[in-house]
């Protein structure tokens, strides 16, 4: 009889809330050391488990968070990904979306998991949600299925009941402990008396070849979002912002924008340069339909790319990954309209 080794996780410590303390003199939330982090959550010594970590150093705010830290996080996991089953990384709740979603771009062929967690209160707070969190996404980085692999092989956030699809999802809440929600895909796992997996929603690599890291994300991008009232001149302005090359439009209901010709003309000039204007709703559940009225229509004509259901952490980092290779605006373009982790429903 064969004896199971132990699963063998490696906890990425980059800051956020779960690992905040409270200044004696400020009041002020700061971050503390990771070994009072493990110091106040002795039940991970119990999940029977071989756990190493590193840290930031210093920890960061996730406010502060940018693509440099997004590359250095998945160097971390390239450097140390033969000698762990999966990958737990701590994280500030308010750009967690970005960060999944970029790691998922970024960490191409993988096949193991990365579990981004965080929490709401500090880990040390009596009421913290931080607790169930860290253990949980252990518990799911440890996960195996019936074959003996991963059960989770993609970059997943776990927040309070629910294991989702790191770039479907979308920060929801500043106050509530279910604060993420992954409103246009299924959870990968229901979090309740046990972790009950929905394997059907589990995402697979269709290449079974080594990992590959890419670590260069170009930051020619912006959201443009648009409101009631937007002006020519505004528009104008914000359309010639310098070194930009891509732009996140956020346009009304199922992607539509003003109907005056202005407004078609300056993105089809902007588009006519090569600039790359890639449409996602304003709306936190459906997609964008192109086809649906006129002036999404009148869009897709100017030369916009349709976003269909892909949430704005997604896009805004897909161009971010697409840029970053080097490609050509028009090679971007076409890059768009394929789902590439998972990210998106393209429907034809």
């Amino acid at each position: 009889m064969t004896t199971k080794l132990r699963p063998r996780l490696l906890i990425i410590y980059t800051g956020g809330t779960i690992g905040m303390i409270e200044n004696p003199s400020t009041h002020a939330l700061q971050p503390f050391d990771f070994s009072h982090l493990i110091d106040n959550v002795p039940k991970v010594k119990k999940l029977g488990y071989d756990i190493d970590h590193i840290q930031f150093n210093p920890p960061i705010d996730s406010a502060n968070m940018s693509p440099k830290h997004w590359s250095d996080i998945a160097q971390a996991i390239e450097e140390h990904y033969e000698h762990y089953d999966g990958f737990v990384v701590l994280h500030g709740t308010d750009t967690m979306a970005f960060t999944a979603s970029a790691l998922s771009f970024l960490l191409e062929n993988l096949h193991k998991p990365v579990i981004i967690t965080g929490s709401q209160l500090p880990i040390g707070e009596v009421r913290t949600d931080g607790e169930e969190n860290l253990i949980t996404a252990l518990q799911v980085a440890a996960a195996i299925d019936d074959h003996g692999e991963p059960m989770v092989q993609e970059v997943a956030i776990l927040f309070n009941d629910s294991l989702l699809r790191g770039n479907r999802s979308t920060k929801m809440s500043a106050d509530n402990f279910n604060a993420f929600k992954s409103n246009n895909y299924p959870p990968l796992a229901r979090i309740g008396l046990s972790i009950t997996f929905q394997t059907d929603n589990l995402y697979r690599s269709p290449r079974h070849e080594p990992l590959t890291v890419r670590t260069s994300l170009d930051t020619g991008v912006m959201f443009l979002e648009l409101h009631p009232g937007i002006t020519e001149s505004t528009l104008r302005h914000l359309l010639r912002t310098p070194d930009i090359k891509g732009v996140v439009l956020k346009t009304f209901g199922a992607g539509n924008g003003p109907s005056e010709s202005w407004f078609t003309g300056l993105i089809r000039e902007a588009t006519s340069r090569g600039m790359v204007v890639l449409n996602v709703t304003q709306c936190v559940d459906g997609g964008v339909n192109d086809t649906l009225y006129e002036t999404g229509n009148s869009l897709t004509a100017a030369g916009v790319v349709s976003g269909h259901d892909i949430t704005s952490e997604a896009a805004i980092t897909k161009l971010m990954y697409l840029f970053g290779l080097g490609l050509s605006a028009d090679e971007v373009k076409r890059e768009l309209e394929h789902a590439l982790r998972g990210e998106v429903t393209i429907r034809r």
